[in-house]
C-alpha cells in the first residue's frame, strides 16, 4: 500500500528535531474547560452524561448503577448538578469580580434563569479553568470530584506560569497522569476526547520549548483578528486588509509630528495610574495619591473580612514569600502522623493556616535582617 509522506520529512533537520508537533495549550485548554463546564451543568447538547454515553456503560459492562433503563432513564452522576447546585455555581462566577485586564467580563456569559453557560472565549477558558473554577465548585460537588478537578486546574496553573523549572516539571508528569486516572474513574469515557488525553503530552514539550506563552496562539489569534478589522469588501479580502493595513501605517507615521492633537501616542491610557495633579502633596508625601478615575466611581469601605481575604491573596502570591511557603509544606508534610497528606489537603492547609504561621517566623531577628524589606511590612496586615 502506497502511503504519502508529508513534506517535513525531506527537510534536512527534520530527522534530529525533537519538537515536531507544538501542541497548543490554548485550544487544549478551552476544550477542556468546555467538556468539564457544561458536563457539571449538564447542559442539553453540550454535556458528556448523556443517554448514548450511559448506554456505552451498559455495552462495556461497567457501572452498573449508571446504565439506563428500557425507558431510557438514568440515574444522576455523582459530578452532576442539581438545580440548587447550579444556582450557587452560576451566581458564584457572575458576581466574581477581577482586576482590570485580568479577564473579559464573564459574568455577561451566564444565564441564570436558563441556568447555562454560553459564549466563553478561549482566554475566558483560560481563567476560569485556573483561577474561578477552583473556587465556584467548592462546598457544591462532593470532595472526591472538588479535589480532582482542582488537581487538574491546579497542573494548567504550574504549566502556563512565567517560568519553568525541570525538577518541578518532572513532579507535574507523574501528577498529571495520576489526575487523568481519578478522572476516569469519575467522569463517561465519552468525556475523554483527544484534546483531555493530549494534557499527558504538555510537559514533555515543555522540557523541549520552554515556557508555554512563547508557543501558544494567544498574540497570533489577536494579531489575525486586528487584521480582520481592516475588511471592507468580502469579495476581495486579501486586498481589502493589505490597503487597510498601508492606510493604518501611513496615519502612525503622520501622527508621530502632529501636536496638540490627541493620538494613540499621547492619549491617556486604559488604566490610568499617572499622578494625580490636584492631590495635595502634604497631606501625605509618603502616598500620593495615583490614578484618575475613568467615567463615574464609587467608594465603599472593605469589611474585615474581605481585608483578611486581600491580605491573604498579596501573601500567597508575593514572589519574596514562596521559600516560606515551601517551608510550611515540608513543616505540614513532617507533622503529619500515619498517612501521607495529599497535594489538595496541604494547599487547603496553606491557604487557611500559612498566614497565621507566617508572622511567626519573621519575628526572628536573624531571618528579619536577612529578608526583602517589602516582608518587613507583609505580616502586619491591611491597616
Amino acid at each position: 500500500m502506497w502511503r504519502k509522506k508529508s513534506i517535513f520529512f525531506y527537510l534536512p533537520y527534520w530527522e534530529s528535531n525533537l519538537l515536531r508537533h507544538n501542541l497548543d495549550v490554548m485550544h487544549i485548554e478551552k476544550n477542556i474547560c468546555d467538556n468539564v463546564l457544561y458536563t457539571l451543568v449538564n447542559e442539553t447538547g453540550r454535556s458528556k452524561d448523556n443517554f448514548k454515553a450511559r448506554k456505552d456503560l451498559k455495552e462495556m459492562g461497567i457501572r452498573k448503577d449508571l446504565w439506563p433503563d428500557e425507558n431510557g432513564r438514568y440515574h444522576p452522576s455523582l459530578f452532576t448538578m442539581s438545580n440548587s447546585m447550579k444556582d450557587i455555581f452560576l451566581r458564584t462566577i457572575k458576581n466574581i469580580r477581577v482586576p482590570d485586564g485580568l479577564s473579559s467580563n464573564i459574568s455577561r456569559c451566564v444565564d441564570l434563569k436558563q441556568r447555562k453557560l454560553s459564549g466563553l472565549k478561549s482566554h475566558d477558558c483560560h481563567v476560569l479553568m485556573q483561577q474561578l473554577l477552583p473556587i465556584a465548585i467548592h462546598n457544591v460537588l462532593p470532595d472526591k470530584v472538588t479535589a480532582v478537578l482542582i488537581e487538574l486546574s491546579s497542573f494548567f496553573q504550574h504549566l502556563c506560569s512565567k517560568s519553568l523549572s525541570l525538577t518541578e516539571l518532572e513532579k507535574l508528569q507523574p501528577r498529571i497522569i495520576l489526575t487523568l486516572c481519578h478522572l476516569e474513574m469519575l467522569f463517561h469515557p465519552s468525556f475523554f476526547t483527544i484534546m483531555v488525553h493530549l494534557t499527558c503530552h504538555l510537559v514533555d514539550e515543555a522540557k523541549l520549548g520552554g515556557p508555554i506563552h512563547y508557543r501558544w496562539m494567544y498574540p497570533i489569534e489577536r494579531y489575525l483578528g486586528h487584521l480582520k478589522s481592516y475588511l471592507r469588501n468580502k469579495a476581495k479580502s486579501e486586498g481589502s486588509i493589505a490597503e487597510g493595513y498601508v492606510a493604518e501605517e501611513a496615519i502612525t507615521f503622520c501622527s508621530r509630528y502632529l501636536e496638540g492633537i490627541e493620538t494613540r501616542f499621547n492619549r491617556p491610557p486604559h488604566v490610568d495610574d499617572r499622578l494625580d495633579d490636584n492631590y495635595n502633596t502634604h497631606v501625605d508625601s509618603l502616598f500620593p495619591q495615583m490614578g484618575n478615575s475613568n467615567g463615574a466611581f464609587t467608594v465603599f469601605e472593605l469589611s474585615r473580612m474581605e481585608k483578611k481575604q486581600a491580605h491573604r491573596y498579596v501573601v500567597l502570591n508575593c514572589p519574596y514569600v514562596k521559600p516560606f511557603i515551601d517551608d510550611f509544606k515540608d513543616f505540614l508534610r513532617r507533622r503529619s502522623k500515619g498517612r501521607r497528606p495529599s497535594n489538595v489537603e496541604i494547599e487547603k492547609r496553606v491557604d487557611k493556616d500559612f498566614v497565621t504561621w507566617f508572622p511567626a517566623q519573621l519575628m526572628n531577628p536573624d531571618i528579619m535582617n536577612t529578608v526583602h524589606e517589602d516582608l518587613r511590612y507583609l505580616p502586619r496586615g491591611p491597616s
